[in-house]
């Protein structure tokens, strides 16, 4: 059945196409396919999807790299992408894929789509970047079934003292404006939490395993479900 899409269920109005960052997203896409090997991502993703099933809703889909990754099991993906250039190419992404995916626009803090219609949600490298973490997540909550699975790979603050302030001050100065509205200090699990999802397993890991330690290395990868009361 194809994708149709709402007027925003949630508060308030948040333009689809607010986000815009041409110079930043022909970049991203050039990186983010190199880091699939080079980095190791592409495992990563794999680990992040294995096991989901049914209607899967995938917040800020980028370029659409999980695409690939997606187990036959999944009956559609719904991919959620508002920056325009990142989303041209999920949609070529799309069509190489074999499991259902559609590619549309809109705001994580308002998406288009209807309440408690997914039984899973994919947060992948998107939570540094939405313009507000607490009402993301509100919308998460609202769009998945009572019960209903986030999977989430996320990078964040980590470090120790030292790259915490350094982490802090790039957000704060120069790291938003040149990296389209990324923020490298942000605390993915802490904000999971903090919107009332229960969380399950999940491990701290470093990208890259091996080498220099960047203020984007520290990541978390994990699941969380929305409470069935």
């Amino acid at each position: 059945m194809p994708f149709k899409p709402l007027r925003p269920a949630g508060s308030g109005k948040v333009s689809a196409e607010a986000v815009h960052h041409p110079v930043f997203a022909r970049s991203y896409a050039r990186l983010s396919v190199r880091a699939e090997t080079r980095m190791g991502i592409g495992g990563v993703r794999d680990r992040l999807l294995a096991g989901l099933s049914g209607r899967v809703i995938e917040i800020g889909a980028g370029n659409g790299l999980n695409f690939a990754h997606y187990p036959g099991t999944v009956s559609e993906v719904v991919a959620i992408e508002p920056e325009r250039l990142l989303r041209q190419l999920a949609v070529e992404a799309a069509l190489r894929c074999e499991v259902p995916v559609d590619v549309a626009p809109g705001a994580a803090e308002a998406l288009p789509v209807k309440s408690e219609a997914y039984d899973a949600a994919v947060l992948s490298l998107v939570l540094c970047s939405v313009r507000d973490v607490p009402r993301t997540l509100a919308e998460v909550r609202r769009v998945l079934r009572p019960g209903g699975t986030v999977r989430f790979f996320e990078h964040g603050r980590g470090g120790g003292r030292v790259m915490g302030a350094v982490q802090r001050g790039l957000d704060a100065t120069v790291w938003p404006r040149l990296c389209g509205g990324c923020h490298v200090a942000r605390e993915p699990i802490a904000a999971l939490r903090a919107a009332g999802f229960e969380l399950g397993p999940y491990r701290r890991l470093l990208m890259p395993e091996k080498g220099p330690r960047l203020p984007t290395s520290y990541c978390v990868l994990g699941t969380a479900r929305r409470p069935l009361g």
